[in-house]
């Protein structure tokens, strides 16, 4: 069985995009870890977050749990993932994390803050955002990938960096550079 590849980031960084075609890209199975949620709770996570974020985050560990048991998956997580390292413990129990580094200007111009709960309050809460989980989604990764260019070309920066180091990407990280 292989190891899972778990995508972590900012929202509107492009991790479930990229996520379903680096698994058709490697054959594998794809998870949206807020697409479980939805499914397993039957409503979506906008009615989840109305009871809380703490809420949420309870429900979101419980899913995190139960998905990074799947193999071999590739994993598209929530934004706010890395606030809880159980989390993370638990996805690399079996899997890689590759952080989708995406920037902020970028994600501000295309984001759609009406269907992101944490985002209602505007674009100015997504810059808050960033501050907040920059430096834990650089913390927590085993190899950062810059989405800076086409999803082929940071699909392939993924399956090169997975393939430089199979046996051991914990404390590798690898950015693409811009062509």
């Amino acid at each position: 069985m292989g190891r899972n590849i778990v995508l972590i980031g900012m929202p509107g960084s492009g991790k479930s995009t990229i996520g379903k075609r680096l698994a058709e890209r490697l054959g594998m199975e794809f998870c949206d870890i807020d697409e479980y949620i939805e499914k397993k709770e039957g409503r979506t996570i906008s009615d989840i977050f109305k009871y809380g974020e703490a809420h949420f985050r309870e429900i979101e560990k419980k899913a995190v749990r139960e998905v990074s048991k799947m193999q071999p998956l590739v994993i598209a997580t929530g934004g706010g993932i890395v606030l809880k390292d159980c989390n993370i413990r638990a996805l690399k129990e079996n899997g890689v994390i590759i952080f989708i580094d995406r920037n902020l200007d970028d994600i501000l111009s295309d984001v759609d803050v009406s269907r992101r709960p944490l985002l209602k309050n505007g674009k100015d809460q997504l810059c808050s955002l960033y501050e907040d989980r920059i430096e834990l989604y650089k913390k927590y990764c085993d190899i950062q990938i810059l989405n800076d260019k086409g999803i082929d070309q940071v699909i392939d920066d993924i399956i090169e960096a997975i393939g430089m180091e199979n046996t051991d990407l914990h404390g590798e990280v690898i950015i693409s550079k811009q062509t």
